[in-house]
Formats: C-alpha cells, sequence, structure tokens
C-alpha cells in the first residue's frame, strides 16, 4: 500500500488523491455554476458527488498508471 510522508505523519495515498479530487471538484462545480449547466441538473447534491467521484476515479487510474507503467508485460507470471 503506498502512503505519503505529510509533516511526519503517514498519510494512505488514496486520502491525497481525494483531496486533490476535492479541490478540482469545487473548480468544476464554480465551473458549471458559472455556466448554468446546474439548470439542467435535477439533483445538485448528487452530482456534485458524482463529480467527485468520477474525478478521484480517474485521478486515481492515472497515478496506478504511472506507478506501474514501467513494469515489463507479464512481469508478474
Amino acid at each position: 500500500m503506498l502512503e505519503t510522508n505529510i509533516g511526519g505523519v503517514y498519510v494512505p495515498a488514496a486520502l491525497v488523491w481525494a483531496g486533490a479530487a476535492f479541490v478540482l471538484a469545487i473548480l468544476v462545480e464554480r465551473f458549471f455554476g458559472w455556466m448554468g449547466i446546474y439548470r439542467l441538473v435535477w439533483h445538485r447534491a448528487l452530482f456534485d458527488l458524482a463529480v467527485f467521484v468520477i474525478l478521484w476515479g480517474a485521478i486515481f487510474a492515472g497515478a496506478y498508471h504511472m506507478a506501474f507503467a514501467d513494469a515489463p508485460v507479464g512481469a508478474g507470471r
């Protein structure tokens, strides 16, 4: 499991990625509000949660790909 040292405290990398996704979700939320996209959304809170989960998954997938991209194909066999 990957961990990150922040101020002498080890925190799971997924928590750091969730923080990054949260910041991005806030920026996306402001952009959607500015563009008026929320007028088309039935349940704003649920939509915001879905955007956060999608961003967190994308960051997680990107970090996983960067961490294990150098492994040769079939190395686990």
